[in-house]
């Protein structure tokens, strides 16, 4: 009955053979932009917000280790549902006052790609020391970074503010480890993707790091093939490969 009440609220959802063939498309296309660029496919995430558990099963089943999730309780409620190999990274924007409960919630989280703030930065470091026991690794962080602030409704620091905080993150909060940027540019305008990468060579020439040290994390759906030949190493890809979200409640 569970099943049969399930497929009745989301008939969209594909089934699993079509998220296994969904998959399929993804990783080919994916394999195909990196041969052409002459650099290694990306790291795969598949974006899961609203998704039901089940959906997410069926994912993994198919390969998936790499999953992204926009909302911390939403998160919080999945991640026990799941293997415990799963990688989780948070993607939306996080409230400095919901650090702990993120992150003492999810204990396979591996990153947290919206980091915009040096108190969200402080928030973070915080609940990592406060946890008990303590985590065996740093916690991943990604700086997002507003490459399209002239559209006024996206998230994260401008361009220029990102070395302070990327400084902010290795000097002052030894239990996070930056990893990266990460951008959601305004859709069409592949110059999005040239302004991280060149926003991910300043902090790293800052840092005193090689540039590749430090991951970009660019490209969903719509654009993911375009972000590879841009330098991406992370895309994040959700209704081409679980269809259509549905507006969260």
């Amino acid at each position: 009955m569970r099943s049969t009440r399930l497929l009745a609220c989301v008939p969209a959802e594909p089934m699993s053979s079509s998220i296994a063939s969904a998959l399929g498309n993804v990783r080919q296309k994916l394999a195909e932009a990196a041969s052409a660029a002459k650099r290694p496919a990306p790291r795969l995430v598949a974006v899961s917000k609203t998704k039901p558990v089940e959906l997410l099963r069926e994912a993994y089943d198919a390969g998936v280790r790499d999953f992204g999730e926009n909302y911390v309780q939403e998160l919080v409620s999945k991640a026990p549902e799941m293997p415990d190999d799963v990688a989780w990274r948070f993607i939306g924007s996080l409230q400095s006052n919901k650090a702990k409960t993120l992150v003492h919630g999810v204990p396979s989280l591996a990153c947290i790609e919206t980091l915009d703030s040096v108190k969200l930065a402080d928030r973070l470091q915080k609940a990592m020391d406060d946890l008990s026991p303590r985590r065996a690794t740093p916690l991943g962080v990604m700086i997002q970074v507003n490459t399209s602030p002239w559209e006024g409704s996206k998230n994260g620091v401008l361009a220029e503010e990102a070395q302070a905080l990327a400084m902010h993150v290795v000097v002052k909060c030894p239990s996070l480890r930056l990893c990266g940027l990460m951008t959601i540019g305004e859709p069409g305008n592949l110059a999005c993707f040239d302004t991280l990468r060149s926003c991910r060579d300043a902090v790293a020439a800052q840092l005193g790091v090689e540039a590749g040290s430090l991951e970009l994390s660019m490209g969903m759906s719509g654009d993911f093939e375009a972000a590879v030949a841009k330098g991406s190493d992370s895309v994040r890809v959700g209704s081409s490969i679980f269809g259509a979200r549905e507006k969260k409640a």
